[in-house]
C-alpha cells in the first residue's frame, strides 16, 4: 500500500491551534476578562449613585486602592516566586507607630520618611531572614510577625494616638499635585510602571519567574534563589513603609489598629489580578486592573452606606472565587474530555 492510500484510509488527523491569532490569545487573557469587569463596575457604580461620576468623587475613590496596591505590586513578586508575606498590615502599623513615637521627639517630615521607611526594611529583613536563612515556610513566619509587629504597636500605644505631625507631611496623603489628580494616584502610576518592568522586563523578574516554577532547578542553573527571595522580601517591607507614610499621612494619626485586616485585601488584589497563589505567574498590568476593581467595588459599596461588614464578606468570598473558580473549571474539563 502506497504512502498516499495509507494517508486516504487512515487520515492524519490535525489538531488546530485553539489560539492561533494575536486576536484569540488577547481575547483569552485574564487582564482583558478583567478589564472588562471593571468596566462593568464602573457603569453600574455610575447609575448605582449619581455622585459617583463627580471628578472629586472619583478622585476620592482612588484612595480606596492606592495605598494598599503599593504593597500589593511586591506581594505579587513575592507570589510568583512561590512565598507569601501576611504581616504586610503590621509592618504598616509598626512602622505609623515609630513616626508618632519620632514626631514626640521632634523629628520633621524628611526624618518621619527615612523611620518610615527604615522600619519597612527592618521587618521586611527579619521576615526573610527567617525564611531564607533558616529555611522557615513564609506562610508561617509571616503569621507570627504578623501578631509580633502589631503586639509591639499595642504594647507602645495602648489605647492611645500619635497626632501633631508636621503640617508638611500632610501632603503624602492628602495632596494633590494638580487639579483632582492626587500625589498618592502619581505614585501608584509610577510604581506600577516600575514593577511592570522590575518583572517584565529584566533578568531579576525572569529569575523571579523561573524561581516560582521550580526553585530546584532554578538554583541548579546558577540562579542565587536565597538571595533574589531576601532581596523580595526587603521590597515588600520597604513598600509596606511606603503605604505606612502616606496612610498616616492622610489619617493624621497613628492608632495601633492602623490598617487591620489589609493583608487580606492585598492578597485578594493580587490574586484577583491573576497572580497564581502557588508562584510561577501572573502580571504587574493584571495587579493594575485588580486594584482599580477593588477601589470601585469598594467605594460604590460606600456611597450605597453599605456596612463594613459586608464589604469584608465581599472580599472573603471574592478571594475563594478567584481561587476556587479555575480549578472548578479545570475539573469540569477534563471530566468533559474524560
Amino acid at each position: 500500500m502506497s504512502v498516499s492510500q495509507a494517508n486516504e484510509t487512515n487520515p492524519v488527523r490535525q489538531v488546530p491551534d485553539r489560539l492561533r491569532s494575536p486576536l484569540q490569545r488577547l481575547l483569552a487573557s485574564w487582564e482583558i476578562l478583567l478589564l472588562g469587569v471593571a468596566v462593568a463596575v464602573f457603569v453600574l457604580n455610575s447609575f448605582a449613585s449619581p455622585y459617583f461620576l463627580d471628578p472629586w468623587n472619583l478622585s476620592d475613590a482612588t484612595f480606596n486602592f492606592t495605598e494598599k496596591a503599593l504593597i500589593a505590586f511586591a506581594m505579587a513578586l513575592l507570589i510568583v516566586s512561590g512565598e507569601i508575606d501576611l504581616s504586610v498590615a503590621s509592618i504598616i502599623a509598626l512602622a505609623s507607630t515609630a513616626m508618632g513615637f519620632a514626631v514626640q521627639l521632634g523629628a520633621e517630615t524628611p526624618t518621619l520618611v527615612l523611620v518610615g521607611l527604615g522600619v519597612g526594611l527592618l521587618c521586611g529583613a527579619f521576615n526573610g531572614a527567617l525564611v531564607t536563612g533558616l529555611g522557615l515556610p513564609s506562610i508561617v513566619v509571616t503569621i507570627g510577625t504578623m501578631s509580633l509587629f502589631r503586639g509591639i504597636s499595642y504594647i507602645v500605644l495602648g489605647d492611645k494616638a500619635y497626632t501633631g505631625y508636621p503640617a508638611d507631611f500632610a501632603f503624602f496623603g492628602q495632596g494633590y499635585v494638580w487639579w483632582v489628580i492626587s500625589f498618592e494616584f502619581v505614585l501608584f502610576a509610577f510604581m506600577a510602571v516600575l514593577f511592570a518592568v522590575l518583572l517584565h522586563k529584566t533578568n531579576f523578574g525572569r529569575a523571579v519567574y523561573v524561581i516560582g516554577n521550580n526553585p530546584v532547578g532554578a538554583l541548579f542553573s546558577g540562579i542565587r534563589v536565597p538571595r533574589v527571595k531576601f532581596a523580595l522580601f526587603l521590597l515588600t517591607g520597604v513598600m509596606s513603609g511606603v503605604a505606612a507614610i502616606c496612610l498616616t499621612s492622610r489619617l493624621g494619626a497613628t492608632r495601633p489598629s492602623i490598617a487591620f485586616g489589609w493583608e487580606l485585601e492585598v492578597v485578594t488584589m493580587v490574586v484577583l489580578g491573576g497572580v497564581n497563589i502557588l508562584g510561577g505567574s501572573g502580571t504587574i498590568p493584571g495587579v493594575v486592573i485588580a486594584a482599580f476593581v477593588m477601589g470601585m467595588v469598594t467605594f460604590g459599596f460606600g456611597l450605597l452606606n453599605v456596612p463594613g461588614i459586608v464589604m469584608s464578606i465581599f472580599i472573603g468570598l471574592l478571594l475563594i472565587g478567584v481561587i476556587a473558580l479555575p480549578r472548578i473549571a479545570r475539573r469540569m474539563l477534563a471530566a468533559r474530555r474524560g
